[in-house]
């Protein structure tokens, strides 16, 4: 067995290497890098193993803006937001018993991703997504109804937001659609 070098940088994760492909989407979308080099930032963080070449491909961009998460909770009764209001990069929706209906259709949003994260005991939950989004439910738990989602047969424009939806839902169902307009 051979030791390894004590002064070997440490490897970068998985979620490391989703991270700067995030930021580098935001970056390009932002206006910060043009396609090519987007492209060949992005063959750089797909192939670099360690934090020092992972920097590297990072380099020269803006310094990452203080992500905070928005709270909207309720024990009882019931959550609504719809009209024009502005989306956070990461909102959290929690409720014991009730209602929610969150409409995304007319909202502003700021960033490339949007992270829903939902806690949700009993009680029915409708999410109206932009037309162009694209949704991902793969980190959401059901306890005992499932979700319905169909994703859009129209074709997406391709700078549409990216919503992902997690958390856990106890007795309740969520619906999500995308709008019409």
């Amino acid at each position: 067995m051979t030791d390894l070098p004590a002064d070997r940088p440490p490897l970068i994760s998985e979620d490391d290497r989703d991270a700067a492909v995030r930021r580098l989407r935001e970056a390009y979308a932002e206006g910060h890098l043009t396609h090519p080099e987007l492209d060949e930032r992005l063959d750089q963080v797909l192939a670099v193993t360690t934090r020092p070449e992972l920097d590297v491909a990072l380099a020269s961009l803006p310094a990452e803006k203080a992500v905070t998460t928005s709270t909207i909770g309720a024990a009882g009764g019931r959550i609504q937001r719809r009209g024009v209001w502005q989306v956070p990069r990461k909102l959290k929706v929690e409720s014991a018993f009730g209602r929610v209906r969150l409409d995304l259709s007319r909202t502003v949003i700021e960033h490339a991703a949007v992270d829903i994260e939902l806690r949700l005991g009993t009680g029915r939950a409708k999410i109206t997504v932009p037309r162009d989004a694209v949704v991902d439910i793969e980190g959401l738990e059901t306890g005992w109804k499932d979700t319905t989602y169909k994703p859009t047969r129209r074709p997406r424009s391709p700078g549409g937001v990216k919503i992902h939806i997690s958390g856990s839902m106890g007795f309740g169902r969520l619906t999500i659609r995308h709008a019409r307009r």
